[in-house]
């Protein structure tokens, strides 16, 4: 793959920015932008609109999937344009990605939003159990997408071997994220009972372990304040699309100013540090919530896996640093 990144610090020198943006994957661009257009009318919509849902009020879920969504259509759009091999495939997956799975399951998130009922987990008229299939389908859909294009962004030949190892690590943590979405969808103990009961319960699924749906929360994440909440560990795995990639380029800049960061093989084995530690954390932020501990409320235990985790990643930093100086003194010595 040519350029993964633009402004990445490289010996030939960095793109033009316009050049960049050029590459990008259209529909997926265009995506982006019309989810941050979702998003500040999610904005407004929060501020004349009076109604709640579960609490929080009804335009403040459109307007986290609109920012989620935004960024996962954007830095695929980014990734897509910078491809050689595959390149019409990759350009169709990206389009299907956006048709199959994003359009579908913000629309019905924002038609539900706009209804007042519950989007997710909601089967209690034809209409909605309808609607939930469909999300389910684009979720499926999306997920399978996502695997098959890390696949062949993992494929591209590259010339940066930082970014070569981020972006096939930030896919596959981030479809771990994705995974925990399903977990979601089990129906609960009560809602079990009811179903071998012979009834009809109208909620199927729920993201809060250890008490219902729709208790405190925090300020505008909504995640649970109470309880345990299986969409903390499912948004940090989620945006890992971003965040790893965006530690390559992070170190990429800082190459040009602390000399052991040149060293690609340096930068590589950081890269691969920090999206270990990021997989790490989001799999402890799961067992916390499978737990029913609210994501601000940790245990001992949970206390002593994270001291262990960033322990851990703190001496893996400092012994790849020590030996990049190292060896970096020899090659100036030879």
């Amino acid at each position: 793959m040519t350029d993964l990144m633009d402004h990445q610090v490289k010996e030939n020198g960095n793109d033009d920015g316009r050049q960049g943006l050029a590459r990008l994957h259209r529909p997926l661009a265009y995506c982006a932008a019309a989810m941050g257009l979702l998003a500040v009318t999610a904005v407004v919509g929060m501020a004349v609109d009076e109604r709640t849902l579960l609490g929080e009020g009804v335009w403040l879920k459109p307007f986290k999937f609109a920012v989620s969504f935004g960024l996962y259509a954007l830095t695929l759009a980014w990734m897509i344009g910078r491809t050689r091999a595959w390149r019409r495939t990759l350009r169709v997956l990206g389009t299907v990605a956006v048709v199959g799975f994003i359009a579908p399951e913000i629309s019905i998130i924002t038609f539900q939003a706009a209804r007042g009922v519950r989007s997710h987990f909601n089967v209690s008229t034809t209409l909605d159990d309808i609607l939930v299939k469909a999300m389910g389908g684009a979720a499926y859909l999306g997920w399978g997408l996502t695997l098959v294009l890390g696949v062949l962004l993992m494929l591209q030949r590259r010339v940066d071997r930082p970014m070569a190892w981020a972006i096939p690590l930030g896919v596959f943590i981030s479809l771990a994220g994705m995974s925990v979405g399903f977990l979601m969808t089990t129906p609960t103990p009560a809602q079990a009972d009811a179903l071998d009961a012979g009834g009809s319960p109208g909620i199927l699924g729920a993201h809060t372990v250890g008490a219902p749906d729709g208790g405190p929360g925090m300020p505008l994440t909504g995640w649970a304040s109470g309880a345990g909440d299986l969409r903390v560990a499912h948004f940090v795995g989620l945006h890992a699309l971003q965040l790893v990639p965006l530690v390559a380029i992070g170190l990429g800049l800082l190459a040009t100013r602390v000399p052991v960061l040149r060293d690609a093989a340096v930068r590589t084995a950081l890269v691969v540090v920090a999206a270990l530690g990021h997989a790490t954390f989001a799999a402890l932020l799961l067992w916390h919530a499978r737990r029913g501990l609210a994501p601000l409320d940790p245990d001992t235990t949970s206390l002593v896996a994270l001291t262990a985790l960033a322990v851990a990643m703190g001496v893996s930093v400092l012994v790849i640093l020590r030996t990049g100086a190292r060896r970096g003194r020899r090659l100036r010595g030879a």
